[in-house]
Order: C-alpha cells, then structure tokens, then sequence
C-alpha cells in the first residue's frame, strides 16, 4: 500500500517551478502520474505512482509526502479529500471503562473523537460514502454496533474538546449560567466545590484564566447524562493537584460510563484509564489506531516504541527512566546564591527562602497554580524587583516565560531567521543535532512566527531560551501544548545543553514525568494559592519529591519494567505502605 499526501497550506505552485511534475518519472514516460488541479496544485494519482520520492526531494516546500504502509492497516477509516490526511482504524468505547487514546499530535486521535461522537461520518477514503458503507466496512465488530447507533442518533455524548478559546466567543454570562445549563445530572454544587468553581460562579466568561477555563469545560462535560463522555486533553492549564482530582472523577464516572480521553499527561492517563490506544505514523500525513491494549502495557509499549501485537516499531529509541542517585553536590561548584526576599502584590505575598543552584545542574520547580512559581522565575530573571531584601545574581540569564507573545515587529520573522540572529551556532551540525532535531523544528524553519500554533511557539520559544549565551536558563512550563514524543524531545534538548555547556537550568513544570526524566534537585512551593506562598529548598530528588507529593496525598511506585512514576491507587496496600514509612516516591 502507498499514500501520497500534499500538505495544501505548504504548497506554493506561484513561488516554483512545479518541479514535483517537471521530474516525475511517470510524467516523463506519458502517464498523469501528477496533473495540476484546478487551484494550480498538484494531484497525485496513488496507483500510478511508483514511490520513486523524486517529487518528496524536489519540492522546494516539503509539501508532499510518498509513503509505504504495511498491508495490515487495511483500508483508510476516513480521509481529507484527494492527496489528504488519512486515519486507519479507530478506538473501541466500551462501557464501565475509561479508554485512553494516546500519541504524537497530527495523527487523527481528535479526528478518531468527532467520528465517534458523531460530529464527523468516517468516509473510508471515498467521496460518495453512506452510513450503510460505514456499518458494512466495520461489520461483525464491537465498532459497528457502536456506530449503527451513532447512525440513528441513539448515542448522547458529552464532549470537551481540545482547544478552549471558543468558549468565551460562543457564550456570553457568568459561570454559573453556563454551567446551569448543562447540568442534567443535578450535581452542579457537589462540582463546582469539589473543583473549586463556586468562587468565580459569578464571574464572566471571558475574564477566566486558562486553568479557570479548563475546570470550567470539564465540569460541564461531567453535568452532562450521556452514554460517552470524551475529553479532548485534561491537563493543560491545570497544575498537578488539579490533575489529580481531575483524574480520580473521570476514573470514578469510567465505573459506570464509557469514557474516552486524549492525554498526553502518562502520570494521569495511567491512574484514570483502564485500557490505551496507541495511535501512531506520520503526523499531519497518516495515522493508525491501535488494537485496545491494557494502560500499563499499553503506556510500557509506547515509550519502548515497539507494539508486540502489530509488530510495528513507532520510534527508534525507546525512553528510558533511570532511579536518582544522590546529587553529587560536593563536585560541583556552586552557580550562585540568594539570601531570602519576599514579592508583594495586592492580596498575596511570596517569601523566597536562602537557597544556591550549582553549576551544570538542572533544578525542577513544583507546586500548585497561583502559588508564585512564575512569580519566583520572573524575579530571577529580572523582570520585576523584590519588595524586601536583594536578589543581585550578577550572571547573564536567558528566560522563557509561561505565557509566549509574539511581538509585532517578528511576526513576518521565519523561524530560521530569528534562531540565526540570536546564535552563531546555527546551521552547524552540532546545533541541529542539539536543538533542531530533538525540538522537531526542521519543518518549521521556514514558517513565520504568526503562523505558527501554540506548540509550536512552545517549541520554538524553547530553542530561543537555549540558544542565548547564559550562565542561567530559566523555563516556565516548556511541556505546556506539547505531546509525548515533543516533550521528550524537549528533555532531551534541555539536558543534553546543560550538560555539553556546565550551564545550570531551573524548569517550571506540572508533568510529572518530565520533572522525573529532566531534574536533578527539586525546589518545591507551598502556601495557599492566590494568597501566599513560599519555597523550600532545592533539594535532592528524593526529599523533594516527598515532601512535595505528601502535601499532594499520593505516592508514586517505580514500574518494575520500565522504572516509570506509576501512581499508586488510593488506599491501595502499596499506598498505604509508603505513606506508613514516610516514603511517597518510590518505596
């Protein structure tokens, strides 16, 4: 089997010479192996072309994309037209159980949920397509039966999406309104405590932070008396407590309900899911879905990237997690140190503690939202002033912030031009080795900051922060917008450049699985959100990592195949084991 896909928002038949039809062998010898469409891009007929890849090496944009696929994947579930993205497969809902679909961004996972919660009828690859088709193509399987009553309207769904911003242009009116409509289930004040909503019940919409937003969208999801509850992404904007709580309720309302969730949070996908899909292949080219596999299998093949049952290899190394040894502290000069200080503003108040960062190390940051963590890396790096007491460093101090902006003046900036003016190194071999290739920017060197989506920006804002000469990298929440595979990526880029350089990295994140793959030393926050905070430490991984999931009521276990966080259930015996002995990460 063979796909050729075009990348239309790529393509740019006006600024080339149409090389991929000038130099295709097929075109050459007679055939219309490529022709030009009515919008003057080119149309790939699929069973003509031979996989030569001339046209994928001659085009100036790395618009088009020839790829072979194993005979197993069969027939294409749905595509996006002619020469488009196509989705092979799809998850199974299955009642009393909380089904996790899991994988890069780009390969279908949110086209699997409209299909399934019957906002889009799969096409199987064709443009006359019936449901009568649909129900004979996955005949004699649980889909089917699930889908014939999609077909029939006879399937209530509940439906968070991924992305929040149309919220506040669809609806105008405080919280409690939006939620009063939605609530079917008549539990709307056990939710909005249980989430901490009753206090903006009165707020409007649109003057909602993302973490408000996000708690906002999942308790009108969970109002809702539906036989499939789909959530497009939990996590983002929320903080580990959050995530958590989150996670126990979805995992609670799986008992009953079929659920279905898009995570990229392992941690969380692992303690709220009972079974996986992995989806897999080229994003924004094709994708495949998985048979279900059980969450610790499931999650175990995905970071192996090698799933047994398909004998299908998803990447080439696989990601390992290591147990901490004990910082060694006395063979590393210290960076520099700060005598306590405190921060100010109207209602809350942040006390920074004494503390040092040693040189070459890499310090996690933990706590809740609205605790001061952003606060902190703001007054490193020197963009706001203490109230009380000093904090002069003395050292250059490159910072990315949690909030990313582009300014005006580089919006018409492509990526590899602003990434060239900030360093010296890049185009070296070294430089794409380091930061390119890990942080998958290759296709994005020739796009514009504007156009660019918010993982992206993330992705990019991160090699900008690592391309500055600094004694001190500061990163607020890099993992924020990113999948699996980009964040670890992302660890890869961060640790590997501490390293080579002897430079120090302080990282502000909620994943926990980041925090564990990338940290050396933890510095964790405490206090009351929106009120007061304060730091303790940095300390090494162990004690932090106990102090901080004490205060968070859980325990972690190291999985014995791939020494992964697993959360252990509450009040499981291991749970209540670890907590006996006082030790909340990894007993």
């Amino acid at each position: 089997m063979r796909i050729a896909v075009l990348k239309r928002d790529r393509c740019q038949p006006k600024k080339c010479s149409m090389e991929c039809v000038k130099f295709c062998p097929g075109v050459r010898i007679g055939d219309e192996t490529i022709v030009v469409g009515e919008d003057g891009k080119p149309v790939i007929n699929e069973i003509l072309c031979s996989g030569c890849g001339i046209c994928v090496n001659k085009c100036p944009f790395g618009a088009i994309y020839v790829i072979g696929l194993p005979e197993e994947v069969g027939e294409p579930t749905h595509r996006y037209g002619k020469n488009g993205f196509a989705l092979y497969g799809l998850p199974i809902p299955r009642e009393g159980r909380v089904t996790g679909v899991l994988g890069p961004n780009g390969t279908g996972k949110s086209t699997a949920i409209k299909i399934l919660s019957g906002k889009l009828m799969p096409n199987l690859g064709k443009d006359d397509t019936e449901w009568e088709d649909v129900l004979k193509f996955f005949s004699g399987s649980e889909l089917q039966i699930y889908l014939k009553k999609v077909a029939d309207g006879e399937i209530r769904v509940a439906y968070k999406p991924q992305y929040l911003d149309a919220i506040p242009k669809l609806f105008s009116g405080n919280v409690e309104k939006l939620l009063s409509r939605t609530d079917e289930r008549n539990i709307l004040p056990e939710l909005t405590q249980y989430f901490g909503l009753d206090v903006i019940l009165e707020r409007d919409v649109r003057t909602l932070s993302g973490g408000e937003l996000q708690r906002v969208a999942i308790t009108a999801t969970l109002l809702k008396d539906a036989d499939l509850y789909m959530f497009d992404e939990v996590t983002p904007y929320l903080d580990i407590y959050q995530r958590i709580r989150v996670a126990k309720l979805i995992e609670k309302l799986g008992q009953k309900k079929a659920v279905m969730v898009v995570e990229h949070d392992l941690a969380v996908l692992d303690l709220m899911a009972d079974a996986v899909h992995i989806t897999y292949g080229k994003p924004g080219v094709f994708g495949v879905v998985s048979l279900p596999k059980g969450i610790r299998v499931g999650i175990n093949q995905y970071l192996k990237g090698y799933l047994a049952e398909e004998n299908i290899r998803i990447r080439d190394e696989k990601i390992e997690f290591y147990i901490h040894a004990p910082s060694p502290d006395v063979d590393r000069e210290t960076l520099c140190s700060f005598n306590a200080f405190k921060k100010s503003y109207d209602g809350f108040t942040l006390n920074v503690n004494s503390g040092e960062f040693k040189k070459g190390e890499v310090v996690g940051v933990l706590g809740q939202n609205g605790i001061g963590k952003s606060t902190f890396m703001k007054l490193l790096a020197g963009v706001i002033e203490p109230t009380e007491g000093t904090l002069d460093l003395d050292l250059k101090i490159s910072y990315k912030p949690q909030y990313l902006v582009v300014d005006k003046e580089l919006e018409c900036v492509s990526v590899g031009e602003l990434l060239k003016s900030i360093t010296e190194e890049f185009g070296t071999s070294l430089y794409k080795t380091e930061i390119i290739n890990p942080l998958q920017l290759g296709e994005l060197l020739d796009r514009n900051l504007s156009e660019l989506s918010g993982g992206e920006l993330q992705r990019v804002a991160i090699a900008i922060c690592l391309s500055r000469e600094a004694d001190l990298y500061l990163l607020d929440e890099p993992s924020a917008h990113l999948d699996v595979e980009q964040r670890m990526g992302a660890i890869k880029a961060i640790r590997r450049f501490s390293e080579r350089n002897d430079v120090t990295s302080v990282v502000v994140d909620h994943d926990i699985y980041l925090i564990d793959l990338l940290a050396e030393r933890l510095l964790v926050f405490d206090g009351e959100p929106g009120v007061k905070g304060e730091t303790h430490g940095p300390f090494d991984m162990r004690t932090g990592m106990n102090k901080f999931l004490k205060a968070l009521g859980i325990t972690f276990r190291r999985d014995e195949e791939t020494k992964r966080p697993r959360v252990n259930k509450l009040d499981s015996r291991l749970d209540r084991e670890q907590k006996k002995k006082g030790e909340y990460y990894y007993c």
